[in-house]
């Protein structure tokens, strides 16, 4: 099973074409968006591209490939609304390697996680990263709008044992292999 996740779009339109383009391009099974869809949010300041209207017209013309996580910043009204599924807090995809505990990251997260040998996919920090520790991985895409630090804008790939991250340019930002 291939998956492409991002997470943290935020309103804000301007690198979903791109996605859908590479999504398309090497024929992922399924696009995960971890969370915060449609709201900036008090903390991030307006930029270009903010059209939640557009994210709503990308999110609806990917449903039949699209798992949908709620974020911290997604609203009742936000789920009501939307022509396809938000789940809530914590889901569970399995494939033929692993299960992936997917998530937003404002509850579940390399500080609140009690599983054993697992693996967790979450957002919410806009920094991508891959960390293995002791039993478990802890894996973040990064932000596809909002990123923080001196990342750009980034998605991550599942490929069975494979995880890579890369940013909106095709640049890898971190692999791994996992067992």
């Amino acid at each position: 099973m291939k998956l492409m996740f991002i997470s943290d779009i935020h309103g804000v339109s301007t690198n979903l074409a791109k996605i859908k383009k590479i999504f398309e391009k090497f024929e992922y099974d399924k696009l995960v968006v971890l969370g915060d869809i449609y709201y900036i949010g008090p903390r991030n300041k307006m930029i270009e591209g903010y059209n939640i209207r557009e994210v709503k017209r990308f999110l609806e013309s990917m449903k039949d490939n699209l798992i949908c996580m709620r974020g911290n910043c997604d609203s009742e009204v936000d789920v009501e609304t939307s022509n396809f599924p938000i789940m809530s807090d914590l889901s569970l995809i399995m494939t033929q390697n692993h299960d992936l505990y997917i998530t937003h990251g404002h509850i579940y997260n390399e500080s609140n996680w009690m599983k054993e040998n697992s693996i967790l996919i979450y957002g919410h920090f806009h920094v991508p990263f891959i960390k293995k520790i002791e039993t478990n991985y802890y894996i973040n895409p990064g932000s596809i709008s909002l990123p923080k630090g001196d990342y750009k804008p980034s998605y991550l790939v599942y490929d069975e044992n494979k995880i890579t991250i890369y940013d909106i340019e095709d640049n890898v930002i971190r692999e791994e292999i996992i067992n």
